[in-house]
């Protein structure tokens, strides 16, 4: 017989070990797994081992609510996040409850049953087995762990030098005294390069396009005084708000005044590089401030290995590969001993899992997302998907806090189902609003969000606390019990 649980979370990252934690403290009844299809936890903490990998927002906000970061670092190292993570985990008793090599590849909905059946591909093997559960939480991130987006480059093969993209990052990859290319621009591109800089003979970055650069310090001052006066009780909550809040008006600034946001960040960057520096052709972006994600820079450590000629960006397109490096459209050459394809992500919305109900395939691709973190015509599922223009977590935590009160309620009514309405307007606009690269070439395959409340997604954490934390949970939804349920016509929206 299949195994059963009240509630199967997918995912043991950062966002799956968060929501096992919630529901420990929100739900301590529920009979709850962690199916974490890699072999360890910590998600992208865990796969990530690039030299100077570290978090793209402060850590006071991405941070748990329930466990507010107390390192001393405002950037955290990715070990530390890792440390973090599984620190949490441990105080919250949830390391029990994660079954590593657990593949959900498919979830099928029953509404005579009210459950969900998973086939589990288990082991090493992708021996199959079949569990059910009443509720289904997704926390899988958003992209491929298995490999990320490489480019076709001409002439790659001939290329005697090593090369290797930073999400499957070799552990015996010595390139210390040796000529370097990162190739990219994106976060992973602006930690990856200074982090080199320090050992390697000379790296350079080599961009089709800038992207905007903000230095910001590794240690808060005003974080560290606050918390030397404040008990641990207030300064961390109060903390979390205040860098969740000045995140909020940052944004919100950016995209209402862009002109003034883009002059002002360029002259940031020109403080902190050498007189005379090219800022138009390497430093200016084509597109406004958030219109795609911001890169931190800790400390200005990449503007130093720029002023200490350790680092050089090139901003060219590539012609081919040859055999001692990269030749550029523009006819100059890179030598190079190591190249670093820092190329961007596959997108992957719920890790690849196949959804149906009733035996109807469910097209996630054309479904349309409720408050952010369920699906129209999608009984019993949660989908956690965090910030673009700020930290995961923020909108994990509330995600969590909303599902453990759903769960809650439908427990209180006599509900065993719970199934978002579609919207009444056909109109849809795209989940993600970046213009990133990697952003776009899979906006085919996540849903859309609607015009209106509840379809609409605010990318704003005042806006969604009051919505997920404070809100009513039946609006727009449909409640159901075994007995009453009715096959659904549509499975998605």
């Amino acid at each position: 017989m299949s195994e059963h649980l009240n509630v199967v979370i997918v995912g043991a990252g950062l966002s799956g070990i968060g929501a096992a934690c919630h529901l420990k403290r929100e739900c301590p009844a529920k009979s709850v797994a962690i199916l974490e299809g890699r072999s360890a936890i910590g998600g992208t903490w865990d796969l990530f081992r690039y030299p100077g990998v570290r978090s793209d927002s402060d850590m006071f906000t991405l941070s748990y609510d329930f466990r507010p970061w107390a390192g001393d670092d405002a950037i955290g190292d990715g070990r530390d996040i890792w440390r973090y993570i599984h620190d949490a985990a441990t105080e919250n008793e949830v390391l029990d409850l994660v079954r590593l090599e657990h593949r959900v590849a498919a979830a099928a909905w029953d509404s005579a049953t009210a459950r969900w059946t998973l086939t589990v591909e288990r082991g090493r093997d992708d021996a199959p087995i079949t569990m059910t559960c009443d509720y289904l939480w997704m926390c899988t991130g958003y992209y491929r762990y298995d490999e990320g987006h490489q480019p076709t480059f001409a002439g790659i093969e001939q290329f005697t030098g090593a090369v290797v993209h930073p999400q499957l990052w070799p552990e015996d990859l010595d390139y210390s005294g040796k000529r370097v290319v990162v190739i990219g621009s994106g976060a992973t591109a602006i930690t990856l390069v200074p982090a080199m800089a320090d050992t390697a003979e000379h790296v350079t970055m080599l961009q089709r396009s800038p992207t905007y650069l903000v230095a910001a310090p590794g240690h808060n001052r005003l974080a560290n005084v606050l918390r030397d006066k404040l008990p641990d009780r207030v300064a961390g909550p109060f903390l979390r708000w205040l860098f969740a809040v000045f995140g909020v008006l940052g944004y919100q600034l950016c995209r209402r005044r862009p002109a003034m946001m883009k002059s002002f960040l360029l002259k940031a960057a020109v403080r902190q590089l050498p007189a005379g520096y090219d800022i138009e052709s390497h430093l200016t972006p084509r597109y406004n401030p958030w219109d795609q994600r911001m890169c931190l820079v800790k400390d200005g450590d990449m503007f130093t290995a720029i002023r200490d000629g350790r680092v050089e960006i090139v901003t060219d397109t590539i012609e081919s590969f040859t055999p001692s490096g990269i030749a550029l459209t523009s006819g100059e050459e890179l030598a190079a001993d190591v190249v670093v394809t820092a190329t961007g992500l596959q997108l992957l919305p719920l890790g690849g899992t196949e959804l149906s109900i009733d035996g109807n395939r469910v097209d996630v691709g054309s479904s349309v997302s409720y408050k952010g973190m369920m699906l129209t015509g999608v009984p019993n599922l949660s989908l956690t998907f965090g910030y673009t223009n700020a930290s995961w977590t923020l909108k994990a935590d509330l995600v969590a806090h909303y599902t453990c009160r759903l769960l809650n309620y439908l427990d209180a009514h006599g509900y065993d189902s719970v199934t978002p309405l579609p919207p009444p307007t056909a109109e849809r606009t795209s989940f993600l609003d970046l213009t990133s690269g990697y952003v776009q070439r899979s906006m085919d395959i996540f849903p859309k969000q609607g015009t209106t409340p509840p379809w609409r997604l605010y990318q704003n954490y005042l806006l969604d606390y009051r919505v997920l934390a404070r809100g009513p949970l039946d609006d727009q939804v449909r409640f159901g019990q075994r007995s009453a349920v009715r096959r659904p016509t549509e499975v998605s929206a």
